[in-house]
């Protein structure tokens, strides 16, 4: 017989969840690592250990493939509610500690079975949704299935990374779409965003026969992107609000504004211009990042099933990143120094914000505690 939580949650799938957390946590701090070392960082790392240089080199695809692939993945199967949609997760997951074991081959392999895997829940996604978004959903699948494929077969990261970050995108752009589907937009606002993610795609193909025709695409079409979502996002009205949603749509602003600074960086990279950093980290960090930080509070309950007590300390880490990622980008390309530092500030702001929602589970916990009720009614006036 299967015990439950007091939540009414079985033990199993209780810590199976808490179990996923844990690794998809400890892949994150991998990834940081690896990229702190790369930025010149002196990260305090056992002498006789391999795996940070392992970390090191496979930065992008611990990051990319076993943190955003495993959370992603975690959250549609938590969606869909079938037990066989966590083989993604796992399989993603997986993927990024043989990654860190030595094991490249069989990592990169796993990671084409997690995108199988990830393609199917999408499927049974837009079986039961047929929707613009469900179908992005899946569009972004397809682009995490040919890059861990490229990936697989020895291909340049080069022509690898675009396909890994098309993933990131559609899916950001389709949660965008579906939060905002019931909005009224201009005639020819939906033609006009499909022919931007279509480019996303078309420049990461692009790739594959000319790199400097492959950021040309895919820079025009992240800046592209950029400007449709600051003219049609909800954030642009939200903003105006308080609390939570004010938060949310700071958040996805400023991320809507590196997008766009990554996609005249990815121009400026295919013209010769040696701006590489900031298309990788204005995508990666200042994008992706802040709309983690700007989702994390409505998210993170529902897949760890743990509430928060939202309050103004939220905007620490953001500000943190944002400020820090600015530091790195504009004044690290001629300076080492402020290259260093700007990179732990990004770190930082990732632990900081992990800091943040501990203590806003705590926080919450307090507030609903059965002695803080009685207290409360307690002073209430009679």
């Amino acid at each position: 017989m299967q015990t439950r939580s007091h939540t009414g949650t079985p033990t199993s799938l209780r810590v199976g969840r808490w179990a996923f957390v844990a690794l998809a946590a400890a892949l994150l701090a991998s990834g940081v690592i690896g990229g702190l070392l790369r930025a010149g960082v002196a990260v305090p790392v056992p002498d006789d250990s391999a795996w940070p240089g392992r970390a090191v080199s496979a930065h992008a695809f611990l990051m990319i493939c076993a943190f955003m692939g495993t959370v992603i993945a975690i959250e549609r199967a938590v969606a869909v509610k079938e037990r066989l949609a966590f083989a993604a997760p796992a399989a993603s997951a997986l993927a990024g500690v043989l990654m860190l074991a030595g094991m490249p081959a069989a990592a990169a392999w796993l990671a084409v079975g997690a995108s199988l895997a990830f393609i199917a829940v999408n499927t049974i996604v837009v079986a039961r949704q047929r929707a613009a978004h469900t179908a992005l959903l899946l569009a972004g699948a397809a682009a995490w299935l040919i890059g861990n494929l490229l990936h697989a077969l020895g291909n340049r990261p080069a022509m690898v990374v675009p396909w890994w970050f098309s993933f990131l995108v559609l899916t950001i752009a389709a949660e965008r779409l579906e939060m905002t589907r019931l909005m009224r937009r201009r005639p020819g606002a939906g033609v006009a965003l499909y022919a931007c993610l279509g480019l996303v795609l078309a420049g990461s193909a692009a790739f594959a026969w000319s790199p400097v025709w492959g950021g040309r695409l895919y820079g025009l079409s992240l800046a592209g992107l950029a400007a449709w979502l600051v003219c049609f996002d909800v954030a642009r009205r939200t903003v105006a609000t308080d609390g939570l949603s004010r938060y949310m749509a700071v958040s996805l602003l400023l991320g809507y504004a590196w997008l766009a600074v990554s996609g005249l960086a990815w121009m400026a990279t295919s013209a010769g211009i040696a701006a590489r950093d900031a298309a990788l980290h204005a995508l990666g960090l200042g994008f992706i990042f802040s709309m983690m930080l700007g989702h994390a509070p409505v998210i993170l309950p529902a897949l760890a099933r743990v509430k928060l007590r939202f309050g103004r300390f939220f905007y620490i880490p953001l500000a943190v990143l944002h400020l820090s990622l600015a530091v790195r980008l504009f004044l690290g390309p001629n300076d080492l120094r402020m290259l260093s530092a700007g990179a732990i500030g990004n770190a930082a702001a990732i632990g900081v914000f992990a800091l943040t929602v501990a203590g806003a589970a705590v926080a919450w916990r307090l507030k609903h505690s059965p002695s803080s009720r009685t207290h409360d009614a307690i002073s209430a006036p009679h």
